[in-house]
């Protein structure tokens, strides 16, 4: 891996920044010679463990234990039987495949045996993958413990109801689900807190949840959210949920090579954390981009603004820090970002961009891309869910 820019001959960054170099290894697009990250995460089943760039880059997920097969919805006792004559007998008019309940089975019911509730629950590692494609109706959040990864890689797996709930959970990687229709109060499609550290959320398609896409809060840290797909929703991303919780100025995440399609805001919206933004493509927003609370550090790097009627990409908002006498704002340092379209950046003068961290201070390197149209093809095209095979 590496942090670069391609493109050389025709932009010119900044030497003051941090020291940039060629990749060792990266994903090359020949169509647009676009230089991407992760390369060969995909040439092997556990080539996610320890991949992540970024905040994240220490997750392991289930790396270290068995795989866990998926291998129903879960069905009801009936659909349980039926699947299993099939399977015995081979009875030609049910939609049933060998080792699985059927492809494109949506139930109600989501737990019991060979279900991805059971293996969440599991205390040992797992890597948890998926014999079946289809839509998971979870009836209430569904808590991943630690050291497992959720690898959809393989299927079309759909979780919709209710959402993930990664609490006081360490190691976990998600990847390649879609999540829609989250219904309830504090539902999340994927909920971090408290105290969860080193999570991969990688290629998944998020949208039309009642309340937030992905919100890491109370001292949850160490987190990569890459690859995604946020769209039709709009309180998209929460990074420090209050102004109490100082605790959360431990918090560190890391978004790039994500698609805010017409989110309405929050892309995030921050307290307390420092966050790195970079190479995301963030489009007709309906209130704002992206939002510094209190005490928040965020470094936007390369990333594409693209206003609808809204135009100021960046807000500020003040408030006071529980332990501190006096209210204040975040900070945003925007480095090689293109705002089209009209866009603002809306920075504030008053705000010193050397309030905010450098991430060269916490990892070394990273993949990044000079904003263009290319990028911008390869966020609308590439990002959220994939069909892609499941490697060995």
């Amino acid at each position: 891996m590496g942090n670069r820019f391609s493109h050389s001959k025709h932009h010119h960054h900044n030497q003051q920044g941090p020291p940039f170099s060629l990749p060792t290894q990266q994903t090359h697009n020949t169509q647009m010679g676009l230089a991407l990250p992760y390369a060969h995460v995909d040439s092997n089943l556990r080539g996610l463990a320890g991949q992540a760039e970024g905040f994240g880059a220490s997750s392991i997920g289930g790396r270290d234990g068995h795989v866990y097969q998926v291998v129903n919805l879960n069905a009801s006792s009936m659909l349980l039987l039926l699947a299993f004559l099939s399977f015995m007998f081979s009875v030609p008019h049910l939609p049933l495949s060998r080792g699985s309940i059927g492809n494109n089975l949506s139930t109600s019911q989501d737990d019991g045996p060979g279900s991805l509730r059971d293996g969440c629950r599991k205390k040992e590692p797992l890597w948890i993958v998926f014999e079946v494609s289809g839509t998971i109706e979870l009836r209430s959040h569904l808590s991943v413990s630690s050291f497992k990864t959720i690898d959809g890689r393989g299927q079309k797996i759909k979780l919709t109801g209710k959402g993930l709930r990664l609490k006081e959970c360490e190691h976990v990687i998600i990847c390649n689900l879609e999540f829609e229709g989250g219904r309830g109060p504090d539902v999340d499609g994927i909920q971090i807190k408290p105290k969860s550290r080193h999570i991969w959320i990688d290629r998944c398609s998020l949208s039309d949840y009642d309340d937030g896409l992905i919100d890491i809060t109370k001292e949850s840290t160490d987190i990569t959210v890459s690859r995604c797909h946020f769209s039709k929703h709009d309180k998209t991303m929460l990074i420090g949920g209050d102004s109490s919780n100082c605790g959360d100025r431990c918090m560190r995440v890391t978004i790039h090579h994500c698609f805010f399609d017409g989110t309405r805001q929050r892309h995030p919206r921050v307290r307390f954390a420092k966050v790195h933004l970079y190479n995301n493509y963030t489009r007709n927003w309906g209130i704002y981009a992206v939002c510094a609370s209190v005490e928040s550090q965020i470094y936007s790097q390369c990333n594409i603004y693209e206003a609808g009627p809204k135009k100021v990409a960046f807000k500020y908002l003040t408030e006071k820090a529980a332990d501190m006498e006096e209210a204040c704002t975040g900070s945003i340092k925007s480095e090689d970002d293109l705002f089209v379209c009209g866009t603002q950046a809306g920075l504030l003068s008053t705000c010193s961009e050397n309030n905010v961290f450098n991430p060269s201070e916490f990892y070394q390197t990273w993949i990044v891309e000079r904003p263009s149209d290319d990028l911008k093809h390869y966020l609308q095209h590439c990002t959220g869910w994939q069909c892609i095979p499941r490697p060995n």
